[in-house]
């Protein structure tokens, strides 16, 4: 019996030196979790009881249970690098099947799709038409490769001060290739809706007191004029509304792209006449011209927005995050991957940031959580037991010797 006995501790002393062994195997893993054999007595029961004597039957290994805790965050040079900070998992598709992971060193494949090393594609929550995004299903995250749309300048804002001492200019009429038919002049650039850039100028003449002439040229080609009116006190009162919308700018005028008519609205309410200087304060446009891809940045809440050229960013999607209720109960599938199981219970989904999930950290990898000390410490606990149950068998072996040699 003894014999029986101690070598059921050798199997669990070597099953625990086994699962110590891939640990410290492992330490170096992204988002790998640690282990811990769990030991369970064996004892002889019978229907009728158990005698006050009995003894037990040995050991055996009555788990191997995955420790989720938190890995330390390790920054890297890499966007596309997520480190899950708090409870959680990445959600993959793996041709179809869907599995987990804290590993989050992921790269765009040659179709432009967001995969890990093995493959596996990164799930989100696409991009809805509001704005928001549909948590209703998931898709495979793919970076944009085409490039991002211009889009036309129709509203324009000009913060400016007009000089109150300036005098009428001495020629006229306004001429914008004469400098001395007019005070002073400034310009922008406003795009069309291929585009295209074209260059906006604005002219200001002084016509009488408190009461100027905006004179707007695009590309050296006149485009409507628009007389301001100044209060005793520096305030715009003409027009009343400070909105100056300029003709249609297309073809007849000028506009020669092939691009759909420019059609422009300039508010001026924020515009002034005070003392004796000229001051362009801002000038802002809503139009941009054409982009190209230049980066990718994820937030802490796993929205992934593409940047262009043109300063204009793109959603594209959402990462889905899964947690278990019993995360110790999911299958393990090796390449730091787990699988849904009955013990586990059904995934819940939802996004980084929302109660009961972590927040995801762009440009950075989730260490594994093994701690090397205390697996070496553990290793010679291991060790120790393997040989003491050794030598129980040893011993066994002398009684049962000593035994067989009674004469």
């Amino acid at each position: 019996m003894s014999f029986g006995i101690a070598l059921s501790g050798l199997n669990a002393a070597q099953q625990d030196l086994n699962v110590t062994a891939n640990n410290i195997a492992n330490s170096s893993t992204t988002g790998f979790k640690q282990s811990r054999a769990e030991f369970a007595e064996l004892f002889a029961v019978s229907p009728y009881g158990v005698n006050r004597n009995a003894h037990g039957n040995g050991v055996k290994v009555a788990a191997v249970s995955q420790q989720f805790t938190q890995g330390n965050i390790n920054t890297t040079n890499n966007s596309m690098d997520l480190a899950l900070s708090g409870q959680g998992f990445f959600v993959l598709s793996d041709g179809g099947s869907t599995v987990y992971s804290r590993a989050g060193a992921f790269r765009p494949n040659n179709d432009g799709y967001v995969v890990n090393s093995m493959g596996q594609r990164l799930q989100v929550y696409p991009p809805s038409a509001t704005g928001n995004f549909n948590t209703s299903t998931m898709s495979d995250l793919r970076l944009v490769t085409s490039e991002s749309s211009p889009a036309a300048t129709s509203e324009v804002e000009t913060v400016f001060n007009l000089p109150s001492a300036a005098t009428v200019p001495t020629t006229t009429p306004f001429s914008a290739a004469d400098e001395t038919s007019y005070n002073t002049a400034r310009s922008m650039t406003v795009y069309d809706s291929l585009g295209a850039a074209h260059t906006a100028s604005m002219y200001y003449v002084k016509t009488a007191t408190n009461e100027w002439d905006m004179h707007m040229t695009i590309d050296g080609n006149a485009a409507g004029t628009q007389h301001l009116v100044y209060d005793q006190n520096g305030n715009l009162t003409t027009p009343a509304n400070g909105q100056f919308v300029l003709p249609t700018y297309d073809a007849a005028a000028g506009l020669s792209t092939g691009a759909a008519p420019l059609n422009l609205t300039m508010d001026l309410s924020r515009t002034t006449q005070y003392g004796d200087t000229f001051t362009m304060t801002s000038i802002t446009q809503d139009g941009y011209t054409t982009g190209r891809l230049i980066g990718i940045d994820i937030d802490s809440t796993g929205v992934v927005q593409a940047r262009f050229t043109n300063g204009q960013s793109t959603q594209l999607g959402q990462v889905a995050i899964a947690t278990f209720a019993n995360p110790q109960g999911m299958q393990q599938l090796g390449d730091t991957n787990w699988a849904q199981t009955f013990a586990s219970g059904q995934p819940l989904n939802g996004q980084a940031g929302n109660s009961g999930f972590g927040l995801i950290q762009s440009g950075a990898l989730e260490a594994s959580n093994v701690d090397i000390t205390a697996q070496l410490v553990n290793m010679i606990t291991a060790q120790r037991n393997f040989q003491a149950n050794s030598q129980m068998i040893s011993t066994a072996d002398q009684i049962t010797q000593t035994i067989i040699n009674i004469r």
